[in-house]
């Protein structure tokens, strides 16, 4: 006869599964960004944290030094190093009731990189890739990208991993920061690292924490549009199949483009309620940023243009970009620290009449007014874009010019950083006399006379203009004005303009009215 089975099976496993669960609940753990071959940022105090059993004590220990914390009642734990100079490579080591060990780590200087698509766009969509495969020997720049992550709440953690810059890796790398990064890590000679945080098709108020838009009047537009779309009952089963229809389409169009040797296009996106999408204002930052926030970083480097193609949001940036660095700064709270952005590129339809409407010229003139916030920087752009191709493949220039500005205004070299921006003008006779900062050695017309200038009087018709340098500045007149009011540079979506100052970097488009 078969004796009956013990019932201390049952209790035993039990048993066991709560020990579990204790051992992986007292378990010391770090955020995903404090990983094998990060760069901790160089002569700052450098914040290290994570997550412990609640009145846990952790010691965490690096080149020498030994600090100790205690983990608070919701079991988070925070300390701060002292500065740590660039040298050779480190190991962090983590110790509670289990220990983390942390190596190959360097320190030098570290940049955040966000943004939408072309931020995002890879290694692997540059001109030139083979040859800049190969050269990308550089162990000591690393980036780690921040996997994409939508919140409707702010996150803690995120997903990603550091990885070391070579010409098997390099592909995935964000090309605007690796290109910016490589200037800084050839031209300092210390270690770099780069975290890329970037998505598609994503405007600029879901970058920006939530609570720092709302009750903002001048976003009124923003938050209409998505409270129009809130009202709406979402239904996941219409939703779904709308979805799949969308996908059919993509799936047969993608495959004719890319016959005809054509980029596929972007996929539809799968269906979330309107809440939870990623173009929501503040959820990227939950889901991207905030689970970055504080490490210690040089500051960051910014390229979006999302608004350009939206009537009634493009005349927002303004408002919009000055925010969004004020939120950061303030969440980090290392004051005012460095930041620059890439102002649009030039972009599909060519400039062939003296009074566009173009809502890339007013995502142009934000970005160019918000150089008014201390400690910014801007690299124009208005020259290396493509007609048809809005995530332009020259992505060495870009990165380039941020890093002209990061090396003299960051780093303190004596060279030009700027194109020739708008310092005022005076109306004499039927003449508008232009004047600008940076026009290092010289104001230029690149290839041929002086083009991208319309004036206009009082009646507010635009008409073409001639202009010449004289010295530091630009006489601009037209015969069909001869009272003219104001004057426009560069006022389109792909304008047909050519000032350059005498270190080969391209004037801002702008204009003198508000019309």
């Amino acid at each position: 006869m078969t004796k009956p089975r013990s019932n201390v099976v049952g209790p035993l496993i039990c048993g066991l599964g709560v020990m579990f669960s204790l051992a992986v609940k007292a378990d010391v753990r770090l955020p995903a960004i404090f990983s094998d071959h990060m760069v901790l940022q160089r002569d700052v105090g450098v914040p290290v944290w994570g997550w412990a059993d609640a009145g846990e004590k952790v010691t965490v220990s690096i080149a020498g030094q030994t600090k100790t914390a205690t983990a608070d009642a919701a079991g988070k734990w925070s300390v701060k190093l002292d500065k740590l100079a660039a040298g050779e490579a480190l190991t962090l080591v983590v110790t509670g009731k289990n220990t983390n060990t942390v190596n190959d780590v360097l320190v030098g200087e570290v940049w955040l990189g966000s943004g939408q698509s072309n931020m995002q766009m890879w290694m692997k969509s540059v001109r030139d890739l083979e040859q800049e495969k190969a050269a990308a020997k550089f162990p000591q720049l690393r980036m780690f990208t921040v996997a994409r992550h939508e919140a409707v709440t702010p996150q803690t953690d995120c997903k990603g991993a550091w990885v070391v810059c070579s010409p098997e890796t390099v592909e995935t790398f964000s090309a605007t920061a690796y290109f910016f990064g490589r200037e800084l890590h050839q031209k300092l000679g210390v270690p770099v690292g780069l975290i890329a945080a970037s998505v598609g098709a994503t405007p600029i108020e879901a970058w920006t924490s939530l609570d720092k838009q709302e009750g903002k009047l001048e976003l009124t537009p923003v938050f209409n549009e998505w409270a129009e779309k809130l009202r709406v009952p979402y239904d996941p089963v219409k939703a779904q199949a709308q979805y799949e229809k969308q996908l059919a389409a993509w799936k047969t169009n993608s495959a004719k483009r890319v016959a005809e040797g054509k980029p596929a296009g972007y996929a539809p996106e799968k269906p979330v309620p309107p809440r939870e999408h990623k173009n929501y204002p503040g959820n990227l930052f939950n889901g991207m940023i905030a689970p970055i926030i504080p490490y210690a970083i040089r500051g960051g480097i910014w390229y979006q243009g999302e608004n350009s193609g939206r009537e009634g949001f493009a005349q927002l940036y303004e408002y919009q970009l000055p925010l969004l660095i004020a939120d950061w700064r303030a969440r980090w709270g290392r004051g005012a620290f460095p930041f620059a952005w890439v102002q649009l590129a030039n972009y599909r339809n060519v400039m062939n009449s003296p009074s566009p409407v173009s809502y890339w010229a007013t995502v142009r003139e934000g970005m160019l007014k918000s150089l008014a916030v201390t400690n910014t920087g801007m690299a124009v752009a208005i020259d290396i874009g493509e007609a048809d191709n809005i995530h332009p493949k020259n992505k060495q220039a870009v990165g380039y010019r941020l890093a002209l500005w990061a090396r003299a205004q960051v780093y303190g070299e004596k060279i030009p950083f700027s194109g020739p921006l708008p310092a005022g003008h005076k109306i004499s006779g039927d003449e508008i006399s232009l004047s600008f900062q940076h026009t290092d050695g010289g104001l230029m017309a690149k290839d041929g006379e002086l083009r991208g200038f319309v004036i206009a009087g009082a009646d507010k018709k635009w008409h073409w203009a001639k202009a010449r340098i004289a010295g530091e500045q630009v006489m601009v007149s037209s015969p069909d004005v001869k009272s003219p009011v104001a004057l426009r540079y560069g006022w389109a979506d792909n304008p047909n303009c050519n000032l350059y100052n005498g270190a080969g970097l391209p004037a801002s488009p702008f204009r003198t009215d508000d019309w």
